[in-house]
């Protein structure tokens, strides 16, 4: 079961998101929108880290920079955005194998570029137990 706070940060974003959408339209590039939503959350007091290098460990091989997430608000929510016409399910996938590797409960996949937001939000939710 997912904690309030983090159901909390979800919504937050979430409104961020649709008000940057409906004030900037589609088609610019993901790292307009992620900037933009970045600034927003920052606004309202939110400790947001953009581009974070992930660590991993892989057959005893340390892999300091392995991935970026686009996103990670409060240590708790990872936000991996997008700006394409349609998700495809490689964009859930990668954004399910982040939530795994930071071992997150959560993660939101956010597309800017479809006609309405509502159409390109995705909430992954990881059920693997470590």
């Amino acid at each position: 079961m997912l904690s309030e706070e983090i159901e909390r940060l979800a919504s937050t974003a979430i409104d961020c998101g649709l008000k940057i959408h409906i004030e900037l339209g589609p088609g610019l590039m993901e790292s307009v929108y992620e900037a933009v939503l970045e600034n927003r959350l920052r606004k309202i007091n939110m400790k947001v880290d953009r581009q974070k290098p992930i660590k991993i460990m892989v057959d005893g091989l340390s892999l300091p920079d392995a991935f970026r997430c686009d996103l990670l608000i409060e240590d708790k929510l990872l936000i991996e955005l997008k700006s394409a016409t349609m998700l495809a399910n490689l964009h859930q996938m990668q954004t399910l194998t982040y939530l795994r590797l930071m071992n997150l409960p959560l993660g939101l996949l956010l597309n800017f570029g479809g006609e309405t937001f509502k159409q390109g939000i995705k909430r992954i939710v990881n059920n693997h137990t470590a």
